[in-house]
């Protein structure tokens, strides 16, 4: 059973040190990506400070499609290369995102969203999918927060198996 108290008090990399022992444990045992997938967006959305969304888009080969969150109902379907989560999924790089407003081509998907950070989900070079988190204050996020999820992402991959997943196909 999950029972944490709230990480406070402590800077991102420390932040992103405790929510990584915290995730191990719950990933301890379980190798499906997608139960992995959904409780590594719980356990943010539970965590992290001045969010308003948190969750995964799967890349099916042709567009991302949504997956695993925690929020408000979610715009569906991505095509790579559109909004920030279709950038950086086509770049294959986090993305922080200071004002989604600025962003050319943001795609609204919570009229209150105003900063976003994206990391791309990969497996041995093959898109799975993007980590989307958004926030309701602008410059919310930092570069640290890239790396830190980026850090949870490697993970998420290592503790699940991928075998009967579809995704990354057509890449």
């Amino acid at each position: 059973m999950y029972r944490a108290d709230r990480i406070s008090g402590v800077g991102v990399d420390e932040f992103y040190r405790q929510v990584a022992s915290m995730y191990g444990s719950l990933i301890t045992g379980e190798s499906s990506w997608l139960a992995n997938m959904a409780n590594l967006s719980a356990l943010l959305f539970d965590q992290m400070d001045q969010i308003n969304w948190v969750g995964f888009y799967l890349w099916d080969g042709q567009e991302l499609v949504l997956g695993p969150f925690q929020g408000k109902p979610a715009c569906v379907r991505i095509p790579l290369g559109k909004g920030v989560c279709g950038t950086a999924a086509s770049r294959r790089e986090a993305l922080v995102v200071q004002d989604v407003h600025q962003f050319p081509g943001h795609i609204a998907c919570d009229a209150a969203s105003r900063s976003e950070v994206v990391v791309p989900l990969e497996l041995d070079g093959r898109l799975l999918g993007v980590l989307d988190i958004d926030s309701p204050v602008t410059e919310r996020f930092t570069e640290e927060d890239g790396s830190g999820l980026t850090r949870l992402l490697q993970l998420l991959v290592k503790g699940s198996s991928w075998e009967a997943s579809p995704l990354g196909s057509g890449n």
